[in-house]
């Protein structure tokens, strides 16, 4: 029960790295707020462990300003903030990944950082507490040719991360990061190009341990960073990755 008496907001918590933290943070006592643009599928998670559920687009202002307002209204509070909601372009070369999908990258992995801040960081602050996860990707730390913007866009929430650390460290917030390698999730077959046995073999061949992550294993890193035993740790990019960076 690391996070008895927390209170958590998931974003893109319907599925994926998501469902997985949000399941775990249940599991350890948090009080979860299930946030997704799949409505139906993020309720199907909330049932199952208890939780509310919101739709949100994470790329804009007013659709993360309701998320907001729906988990203060509930808890009258919010100790716990986990950027997951994510998304990439086709595998290709840069120059031919299209402008629309460049700017859904950034909206969706970067812009939402600084629209979750803006509304939840003024809460965390007036409380003394909280604690930020953000979760980046092995990708921003060694990258891999041919995902060029899902690379940078990835970087960038490394250096907020390490950034929002400094800043809101005398205000008692933590700030942390997470860096999964692929997984099981709906976003594989995209960072592959192709999902065959063939290629699925080539990229767990740059994975020592020798496989996918999976949800459970981000939910389990992600409760003790925002867990109070990590009390000391802010402005870390933790690698789950199996190996993969060293």
């Amino acid at each position: 029960m690391r996070l008895e008496g927390k209170t958590a907001i998931v974003t893109g918590a319907a599925s994926g790295f998501g469902a997985g933290i949000a399941r775990i943070f249940a599991r350890e006592g948090a009080q979860v707020l299930v946030a997704d643009l799949n409505l139906d599928a993020a309720r199907d998670i909330a049932d199952e462990i208890g939780g509310l559920t919101t739709q949100t687009d994470v790329s804009d202002g007013g659709s993360v300003a309701a998320m907001t307002k729906i988990a203060l209204e509930a808890w009258g509070r919010i100790d716990i903030l986990v950027n997951n909601a994510g998304t990439t372009h086709q595998k290709g070369p840069l120059e031919d990944v299209a402008e629309a999908d460049f700017d859904r990258v950034f909206k969706v992995n970067a812009k939402s950082v600084y629209l979750t801040a803006r509304e939840i960081v003024p809460q965390m602050k007036a409380a003394g507490s909280g604690a930020i996860l953000n979760v980046a990707s092995t990708a921003g730390i060694s990258p891999r040719a041919h995902l060029n913007w899902y690379n940078a866009s990835k970087g960038w929430m490394i250096t907020a991360t390490k950034a929002m650390a400094v800043e809101l460290a005398p205000d008692g917030i933590r700030v942390n990061a997470i860096c999964p390698v692929a997984g099981e999730t709906p976003l594989l077959a995209s960072f592959m190009g192709e999902d065959t046995p063939e290629i699925r073999a080539k990229f767990l061949a740059t994975i020592p341990i020798g496989r996918f992550s999976q949800p459970e294993d981000m939910g389990e890193a992600a409760a003790f960073l925002c867990s109070d035993a990590a009390s000391m740790i802010t402005g870390v990019a933790l690698e789950v990755d199996g190996g993969r960076c060293i």
